[in-house]
């Protein structure tokens, strides 16, 4: 097993916590980490400003399989479709860090790295102007906020807020835990949201880099296997979990995302 590299700003989760991508099927989650669907809310002006969790999903199963390939009959879980299913499960994705392919993004007190690759069509960047100009614009106290806030909402992880003085990023500390995300908005459902440093290995043993936030593939169509590159935004695919947001809930941002070492 491959010795895992840990991305700046994120810590590894517990030993028990752990996800294992079939070569050509499921998502193997071992530890029984929550797992809850995750509805992105809008805010007054039509824009992605926060998520509400939904209905939650038992875990118990060591492991719980998940699917992978979209096409499962009783979604989030496994009920071997994958093997009759029209997708490709190649695992595409660079072993490499996330930061080794960002482009930097300098202000006059943020920097903010953005890698492309990894967007999963959110679009919490856009909120407020969008999350590159504020960052230039980090000189105004209010700018400098929105700006950490879009980076750190952003749940792939493509985009990430730098304090310039003392070099290091924003995060919000998330423990060991799965979203599924719903995006009503756009009449899609995206992603497997895995938060908390859980890592990821293939089934050959080759660990991914560990991260505090990242989205798997659930549509089986990403291009960027086994992470998710929006292509369910685009082929409008759902998960049919009928379920809502809790109202309720504690929304993520009423949290402040922290610099961290």
């Amino acid at each position: 097993m491959s010795t895992p590299k840990i991305e700046t700003g994120s810590r590894q989760a517990d030993d028990r916590y752990s996800i294992t991508v079939s070569e050509k099927g499921p998502y193997l989650v071992y530890g029984r980490p929550p797992l809850a669907t995750q509805f992105i809310m809008l805010n007054a002006e039509y824009e992605s400003w926060y998520f509400l969790p939904g209905r939650h999903f038992p875990t118990a199963s060591e492991p719980t399989v998940l699917c992978r390939c979209g096409a499962s009959k009783h979604k989030p879980y496994c009920d071997g479709s994958h093997t009759s299913a029209r997708w490709d499960p190649t695992l595409t994705a660079r072993d490499e860090p996330l930061l080794a392919h960002s482009e930097e993004i300098r202000g006059e007190t943020l920097a903010m790295s953005d890698n492309a690759q990894y967007c999963v069509f959110a679009r919490f960047c856009h909120a407020s102007g969008d999350a590159w100009a504020l960052t230039e614009r980090s000189g105004d106290p209010t700018s400098r906020r929105l700006a950490i806030r879009a980076a750190s909402m952003c749940p792939g992880g493509r985009l990430m807020a730098w304090d310039r003085d003392s070099g290091r990023p924003y995060e919000f500390r998330f423990e060991p835990s799965l979203g599924l995300i719903e995006d009503p908005a756009i009449g899609s459902s995206g992603g497997l949201w895995v938060r908390g440093g859980i890592p990821l290995r293939r089934q050959t043993g080759q660990t991914y880099e560990i991260r505090n936030r990242m989205v798997l593939c659930r549509c089986g169509q990403s291009a960027n296997k086994p992470y998710c590159d929006g292509t369910h935004a685009s082929i409008k695919w759902q998960d049919h979990l009928d379920a809502a947001p809790e109202e309720a809930s504690e929304p993520l941002t009423e949290r402040e995302a922290v610099p961290v070492p």
